[in-house]
């Protein structure tokens, strides 16, 4: 008697970070952060299969070749993890452009760390996928929440703030390839035990903004990305990029994680669109921000028919 496939098709969003504090090199090799991650509208879609088998097997169809592809190595992970048996097998459309701060390559980790144990039949703890989430990258555990949230550490210590009213983004990225590992090393941040206090304050007052302690209108001046310093240096059309963002009537402009793309807050999606028609040489996408609300309905849509009921993360109807 053959086994019944199963099979979802999921959306795995991209983030913004709206501020960014690089503080010192920790012991471990990573640094110290402070930042606010936002999920945005901008997603690659995962088309996810899992038939339930006596071995584990993990296949990718993707368009594009992504070495050490993180898709892969969530699947192995979590089926190791949860002693998951069966066919695995997943088709990836990129539509967030790699390698540009938008978090695309983790959001895809996240989405198969939440899908394939629903299909699977299991139900992992959150600790366990925050954990899994951890080892395969700093970003990876925020998509397991979504919404807006302050990251901490190497920015995998996540505190949720409150969902925030939907606003309006044009996200720019340009054909640029940004190291990260450079990014951090022209930095010079070096060993130390605590970071100056003015960073320590600059950060709390950009959350206490952001998480509503001030008026909406107001909270998005001004963000900081301590990456812009160096990064604007070696690229100087990323800054030619964020001014005619703010020219064009962004409320704040500012790069996202290490680059290369940049975003543009707009009082409205059409203000969004018009903002993006100047943009000729490089994919601008206008997004809007998405909670943490609006997160979890679009896995619990997607996920729906294999679900028993809506919880976090989704209860498989399976296990």
């Amino acid at each position: 008697m053959s086994v019944a496939t199963r099979r979802a098709r999921v959306t795995a969003l991209a983030k913004l970070n709206l501020g960014l504090k690089v503080l010192h090199r920790r012991s471990d090799g990573f640094h110290e952060l402070r930042t606010v991650f936002q999920t945005i509208s901008l997603g690659d879609r995962l088309e996810v299969e899992f038939t339930p088998g006596r071995r584990a097997e993990v296949e990718l169809d993707s368009a594009m070749e992504i070495a050490d592809n993180l898709v892969i190595r969530a699947a192995r992970l979590v089926m190791e993890m949860l002693k998951i048996r069966g066919a695995a097998r997943f088709r990836l459309v990129k539509r967030i452009p790699m390698g540009a701060g938008l978090g695309g390559g983790s959001s895809d980790a996240a989405a198969v760390l939440v899908a394939l144990p629903v299909l699977a039949g299991k139900r992992p703890e959150m600790e366990q996928l925050l954990e899994l989430g951890a080892r395969l990258g700093s970003d990876v555990p925020f998509f397991l929440l979504g919404g807006m949230a302050v990251a901490l550490g190497r920015g995998t210590e996540l505190y949720p703030l409150p969902d925030a009213p939907e606003r309006s983004a044009l996200v720019v990225a340009p054909p640029v390839h940004v190291s990260t590992a450079e990014a951090y090393r022209a930095l010079r941040r070096g060993l130390t035990a605590a970071p100056p206090a003015r960073h320590n304050n600059k950060f709390q007052a950009l959350v206490w903004r952001v998480g509503g302690g001030v008026p909406q209108e107001r909270w998005e001046e001004p963000l900081e990305n301590d990456f812009e310093s160096v990064v604007f240096d070696q690229y100087p059309q990323l800054k030619s990029i964020k001014r005619k963002l703010r020219r064009l009537g962004a409320r704040s402009a500012m790069l996202t994680g290490s680059g290369a793309a940049l975003f543009g807050l707009f009082r409205s999606p059409a203000d969004a669109a018009r903002a993006a028609e100047a943009f000729e040489g490089a994919p601008a996408f206008p997004v809007r921000t998405v909670s943490r609300a609006r997160y979890r309905a679009m896995w619990w849509r997607s996920l729906g028919a294999h679900l028993s009921r809506k919880e976090w993360p989704p209860v498989s109807r399976y296990s």
